[in-house]
């Protein structure tokens, strides 16, 4: 079984974020302003020795590697932005693309959504996505193909895995992976596995599933949708028609909205760990396409300050018990080859494997020995 974690590269300035938020501001000013919104609230999260690395850096890179394989995550999920042929955040990954001395497992994630100020409760969209058709979906796949073809990329069966963050928001879906499905034909792939990464789109009956061949069941967010799903379904389907076509036609992301309907609907800003736990490992697998997510914390508080989501009662102790159920649960029940975590190094929404100065090496350690008693 492969642990794949998700992986954040907002760590390292760029001229967007120096214009938008300021010169050289990169995710750490966000972890390192943020303020406990009650007693003995973990926050501000400071990492193991202050390191608050640049992504850029060579040694960085190797050191989160070098870590990933000595407790036993396969490879990192990269979180990619690619909005209409413009590139945001793409340098680490290049990076290690023209490095073959970075020697570890990866895949993309493409977090097709419109980049916006929206955290700071502003309505101003950055950078809006637009799909296009043919000659910019081969674009996009021209820029992904050297990524695909080397041999630290994430393969099934020679096909790279590549993940969709929110395939409900592009109108022409089916018609772009087949297309895309040509490309890696013709470039000497036997095809890419296409896999979902958004709750609602797996959770949609009227969504196009065929084109996908697998879900995650991306954490905390699925289990948040069993858990409250029946109070919030009166008005969760009109709020997604409203927020896929404002995307689609404006590039406007209202997803923040809807996510404070959700909050007064269920009360829901702060969520008991255990029970969002109990509810990931008491619950069926949603389809024979499904891939089990573990999520190892949720605190957003360093993004949206006084309004964050904030999941309650989060302990190494308790991430080993559970994570060591969902990897027996996946051998038994999904029988999977892989099992995704939420997250490497999400640090703006408190769910990161790397060390910090409260729990050490916990979270990490907690990984090591749950997959070495499944084996």
């Amino acid at each position: 079984m492969k642990v794949i974690a998700l992986f954040v590269p907002q760590y390292h300035r760029i001229p967007l974020n120096d214009k938008y938020w300021g010169k050289g501001f990169t995710e750490w000013d966000n972890v390192k302003t943020a303020e406990p919104l009650f007693e003995h609230h973990n926050q501000p999260r400071v990492p193991l020795n202050d390191n608050y690395y640049n992504l850029l850096d060579y040694d960085t890179k190797k050191w989160q590697m070098s870590l990933a394989k000595k407790y036993g995550v396969y490879g990192f999920c990269y979180y990619h932005y690619w909005f209409n042929g413009k590139k945001l955040l793409e340098k680490p990954a290049e990076q290690i693309l023209a490095d073959k001395t970075l020697d570890f497992p990866f895949c993309f994630s493409w977090a097709n959504e419109a980049w916006t100020m929206e955290w700071i409760g502003k309505k101003k969209t950055i950078m809006p996505q637009f799909y296009g058709g043919k000659p910019e979906w081969k674009e996009h796949f021209e820029y992904l193909l050297p990524f695909f073809k080397d041999d630290r990329y994430i393969k099934e069966d020679g096909k790279p895995l590549f993940v969709i963050y929110r395939p409900g928001s592009i109108e022409k879906l089916s018609e772009m992976i087949v297309y895309w499905k040509e490309l890696a034909c013709e470039a000497g792939l036997p095809g890419i596995v296409f896999l979902n990464q958004n709750p609602d789109y797996m959770m949609d009956k009227n969504a196009n599933h065929d084109c996908i061949d697998y879900d995650i069941e991306f954490e905390p967010a699925t289990s948040k949708l069993y858990m409250y799903g029946e109070k919030f379904k009166g008005i969760k389907s009109a709020r997604r028609k409203i927020i896929n076509l404002c995307e689609k036609k404006w590039g406007l992301d209202l997803r923040r909205y809807g996510q404070k309907l959700m909050s007064k609907v269920t009360n829901s800003q702060f969520i008991d760990y255990d029970k969002a736990w109990e509810n990931i490992l008491n619950r069926k697998p949603y389809s024979s396409k499904s891939i089990p997510c573990a999520f190892v914390d949720w605190d957003n508080t360093p993004r949206y300050k006084k309004n964050a989501r904030v999941y309650l009662g989060a302990t190494p102790q308790k991430f080993e018990k559970y994570f060591s159920r969902l990897v027996e649960k996946n051998q038994k029940e999904y029988k999977k080859e892989y099992l995704f975590v939420m997250a490497w190094n999400e640090w703006g929404e408190g769910g990161y494997l790397e060390p910090d100065t409260v729990n050490k090496y916990g979270y990490l350690e907690a990984i090591k020995k749950s997959i070495g008693t499944n084996k």
